[in-house]
């Protein structure tokens, strides 16, 4: 039976929460979207929360997430790649999303570019933080198995969710620095959000979707 047949499956995130529906044997497992956020709280630069002292820090290139058979390794190599990024780098937010496009499943990569979208700030926001020389970076709190996963698991028929098809809940703290008026700023806020993944054995684990940015499976 052809890989995408074993993975059939309907994972829905509701506004308000994040509860499981019922599996549909249509589809992957997607996730109702809501509209692309970001221009609304990405516009404010970085809140000036805390100044420090400027430090001469070097400028970030995009990560290239990890090649590896290992979920978990490989999930917070994804968190990490699409919540870290520089403005002062010449990369524009395409080139940043691209690592994460990179290590798509081939069937889904299209829907993977849809959902990095959602987390990186467009383009005109971009280049507004780029004045005020803006980075991000995540730190990484917990990396669990949901248990809306495991409820998901337990109702599938056979044969329609592939055994090395899993989802993690990522949940952390970004943090954002920058330059106001001259003064090194800093604020923080914190994030959460599910990683899709598909790890066959002795292979390099391929990402399926992200879920909404802050509407993670619980």
């Amino acid at each position: 039976m052809p890989f995408a047949d074993r993975r059939r499956l309907i994972v829905a995130v509701v506004a308000g929460g994040c509860i499981l529906l019922a599996l549909i044997g249509v589809g992957i497992y997607g996730l109702l979207r809501g509209p692309s956020v970001g221009a609304d709280h990405e516009a404010r630069p970085t809140a000036a929360v805390n100044t420090a002292p400027t430090r001469p820090d070097p400028v970030s290139s995009p990560k290239t997430v990890a090649a590896t058979s290992d979920p978990e390794r490989f999930v917070r190599s994804v968190a990490r790649s699409l919540f870290d990024w520089d403005t002062r780098a010449p990369d524009d937010p395409a080139e940043w999303a691209q690592p994460l496009v990179d290590v798509a499943d081939a069937e889904e990569a299209v829907g993977v570019a849809t959902d990095v979208r959602a987390y990186l700030p467009v383009s005109t926001v971009w280049k507004q933080l780029q004045t005020y020389g803006t980075r991000q970076r995540l730190d990484i709190n917990s990396v669990e198995v949901p248990d809306a996963w495991t409820t998901a698991r337990a109702q599938a028929s056979a044969n329609q969710l592939s055994k090395t098809t899993v989802a993690y809940t990522v949940a952390g703290t970004a943090h954002r620095d920058g330059t106001w008026n001259g003064e090194s700023v800093e604020s923080s806020r914190r994030v959460s959000f599910t990683v899709f993944i598909d790890c066959p054995p002795d292979e390099p684990c391929r990402l399926l979707r992200l879920s909404r940015p802050d509407a993670p499976l619980q």
